[in-house]
Formats: structure tokens, sequence, C-alpha cells
């Protein structure tokens, strides 16, 4: 199903799809050694407990995403789905608002990685910060230009060593402290159900490898196993970093907790690379998110894909330097409606669910009830947009 445009080849294995999965789901290595560790500063005493919940939580929209995947994939991802669920004027909507989304995304996380991790990272990175700040767009565009099997090899190269570093920083949390506690409910229950929440609204990228559906050999079976393998490795690789914090919660404050603690247990060098290492796993998400708007669309418009490839890297190298002028401003300014583009755009998904899959057979009590649930997890990415949005 979805809208008929000229076939890409159907040539990507399980590998590559794979890698493509486990880079944009945070990734991981900035989810284990930055983002989820921040979100439970004040729940660490059940870090474990918290992580283990949210991966739980995320399996929501990850089943429903997996089940429209049985029947569709094109290079259209979520529009595809939204487009069998409840027509083509929907879909379009949907579409407008996930381009945006991601487009506002590409645009300001570079100032992020640049401004806000790197320097935590190398402290004498501030005179070339500028230089950075339009190396990265373009870098990620001559990545992109030089075709499939490049920005593939790229991905893979990223996802392999970011999930080396999660294990490694795994290994010296357990090997440092491993309390069992963690994994008990003794934070208190406020702190705790926020932090389950926002944990789990950290995987909502896990949905872009969906728009390489297209160009998937054998898309039903190779669609589930690596959406299903990846988010597996990478939900317990970010639990079992951070479930160590439970003896430790001075290292939630920390800028990047994961680098403090390779500091502290194995010194200087593991500090260095797990904090680039965080700073790398985010533009890998970056490169999985152009790889999808390029996929989207070459969907809605024919083009060829070098030719979206360069629609989309001017903007992203043309900014850039306007970013300069203020780049806390600038991350602020976009940060919201990005985030609450990306939570209407996926809520949609969720909302139209239902009907596609009663119309296609499956049970209606449980199909309104993951659509009832993964809907209410989109409004609660809303509502905390509105209050302490996480990037």
């Amino acid at each position: 199903m979805g809208t008929a445009r000229p076939a890409l080849s159907r040539s990507v294995g399980p590998w590559g799809l794979l890698a493509v999965v486990i880079a944009s789901l945070g990734g991981p290595l900035a989810l284990a050694a930055l983002y989820a560790p921040a979100i439970m500063e004040d729940a660490t005493a059940s870090a474990g407990l918290s992580a283990l919940a949210a991966a739980v939580v995320f399996a929501f929209p990850m089943a429903i995403w997996l089940r429209y995947g049985r029947e569709i994939s094109t290079s259209g991802g979520l529009f595809s789905f939204v487009e069998a669920a409840a027509g083509r004027r929907v879909a379009l909507v949907q579409a407008g608002i996930w381009i945006l989304s991601y487009l506002l995304y590409l645009l300001y996380t570079t100032a992020s990685v640049v401004y806000d991790t790197l320097p935590a990272v190398f402290p004498g990175v501030r005179p070339y910060q500028p230089w950075l700040e339009v190396a990265i767009p373009v870098a990620l565009a001559v990545v992109m230009l030089a075709g499939r099997t490049a920005t593939l090899a790229v991905t893979a190269v990223l996802a392999v060593g970011q999930m080396a570093l999660v294990g490694v920083l795994a290994g010296v949390g357990i090997g440092h402290a491993a309390p069992l506690g963690s994994f008990a409910a003794g934070a208190p229950k406020g702190p705790f159900a926020v932090s389950v929440a926002q944990t789990a609204l950290l995987y909502i990228c896990g949905s872009l490898p969906l728009f390489l559906g297209g160009e998937v050999v054998r898309p039903a079976r190779t669609v589930r196993r690596a959406m299903s393998g990846g988010y597996l490795l990478a939900a317990v690789g970010v639990v079992a970093a951070v479930f160590p914090l439970a003896a430790n919660p001075a290292f939630a404050q920390a800028p990047i907790p994961g680098m403090s603690v390779a500091r502290v247990f194995a010194g200087h060098w593991l500090a260095v690379a797990v904090g680039t290492g965080v700073a790398v796993s985010v533009v890998g998400v970056m490169l999985v998110e152009y790889l999808a708007l390029s996929r989207l669309l070459h969907a809605l418009t024919a083009a060829p894909i070098p030719k979206i490839v360069l629609w989309l890297a001017v903007p992203l190298v043309v900014v850039a330097p306007i970013s300069l002028i203020d780049p806390d401003e600038f991350y602020e300014a976009l940060i919201k409606p990005s985030l609450f583009a990306l939570w209407v755009s996926q809520l949609i998904v969720f909302a139209v669910y239902p009907r596609y899959a009663v119309r296609k057979g499956a049970n209606p009590v449980v199909s309104w009830g993951l659509g009832a649930v993964a809907s209410t997890f989109a409004l609660y990415g809303l509502w905390a947009t509105a209050h302490h949005p996480v990037s």
C-alpha cells in the first residue's frame, strides 16, 4: 500500500537496517551517558527500574509501528501508514507536520552539540565552534551525497562504536557497584513517574528506520526483526549503563554523567572517548533523520534522491552561520516548535491505527487499547514539551 512512486532498489539487508535502528534510538550512547541520567537526577535510587519501565512503556508505540509495517513497507514510512488508515489528505497533513519537526531538529541540534556537549569534553574547543557549526551540516550532506552505501556504512560504524562504548561504560559502572536496589521502587513516586515517562520519550526517533522500508530486502520480516532487535539492544544497554547510578547519585548532576563515571573509575581517556561518543551519537541521529527526510520527500515528490539531498543541504548550511549570532537563543527558539510538531505527527499515526488494524482483521479490543496507550504517550510528549522539553 502507499503512494505509487518509482521504486528504489530493495538491497538493504538486515544488518544495514539494524545499524540504522540502533543509531536512531537516541542514539544509545547519548541516552545512556547523558539524557537518561540527567532525567533520573531526582529518582536515581530507582534508576534501573526507571530505565526498565521506560523501555516497557515505549514498547506500545513500537508495537503499533511494527503492526503497520507487516503490510506497508515504502519510502513514505509513517506517511504511508496514515494514508492506509485514514486517507491521503490526513496523511499529507501528518507528513507536513513531521517534515517541519525534523527540519527544525536538524537546524538546532548542531548548535546543541557544538555549544553544549563538546565544551564539556574539550574545554579548548571554543575558538573552533563557529567552524564546527558549519562543518557538521556540510559533512552530513557530503555523506548523504556519497550515496546510500556510504551512508549506511557510516551509520554502521557509528552504531557499532557507540554500542561498544555503552558496553564499556556499563562494565565500568557495574564493576564499581551493582546495586540491585536500583530495580526497586525506592525513589519518590512523583520523580520516579516523571523519570519513567520522560526516559520513554527519548526513544521516539526509533520510527526513522521505517522510511527505509521501500529499500529493504524481504521487508515484512527484516523490518520487524531489525526494529525489535535494535530496540532490545539499545534498551538493555541503557538499563545496564544507568542502574549503577543508584550507588552514586551525584554523577547524575554532572554535565555528562557517563563521562564523569568513566573519568572517576577508569581514567581520563575513556572519559574523553565517552564524551566524544555522546556528541557523535547525536550527530548519528541527525544523519538518520536526513536519510528519513530524503526518503519521505522522494515518496511525496518522486524527485531523485540526490536532488532532494541538495534541497535539504541548502537550508542546513545557510542557516548554520545565522545560528552563530546567538546559538542559545537559536536553540531555544526552535526546540519547542520542533517537538510539538513531532508529537502531533506521531499522535496522528497512533490515533488512526485502530481503524487500520480492525479493518485488517486484528482484535478490536487489542487494537483500540494499543491506540489509546500510544496516543496517551504522544499527548504526554506534548505536555512535557510545554513544561520541560527533552531533545
